[in-house]
């Protein structure tokens, strides 16, 4: 698999990666990733009939609370912490001229 890392493939890396590299280093680069390729070669060699697919390495429950109103609408008691209200809210000061 690590032969269809062509200089080109290194080229068009580096400008996805906005990367100005050498040739040394577009060349280490394209046995870098040669060498992850050859690796995932190896790892599609597994036995994986039987495994079921996972997202998480740790089984994860939805550990979230249903979204539940406890409080209900206090507007009436919140407002009567503000020194003015207007149509149902807090009247401030204009901060944008």
């Amino acid at each position: 698999m690590a032969q269809i890392i062509t200089d080109e493939t290194i080229e068009y890396v580096g400008i996805l990666a906005k990367l100005e590299l050498s040739s040394e280093e577009k060349e280490a680069a394209k046995n870098d990733m040669g060498r992850m390729l050859d690796y995932i070669d190896k790892l599609n060699e597994l036995d994986t009939a039987g495994v079921e697919p996972m997202s998480h390495v740790f089984p994860i429950n939805n550990v979230f609370r249903e979204d539940v109103v406890t409080n209900g609408d206090e507007r009436e008691l919140i407002l009567k912490n503000a020194p003015e209200t207007k149509d149902g809210a807090f009247k401030v000061p204009k901060t944008v001229e």
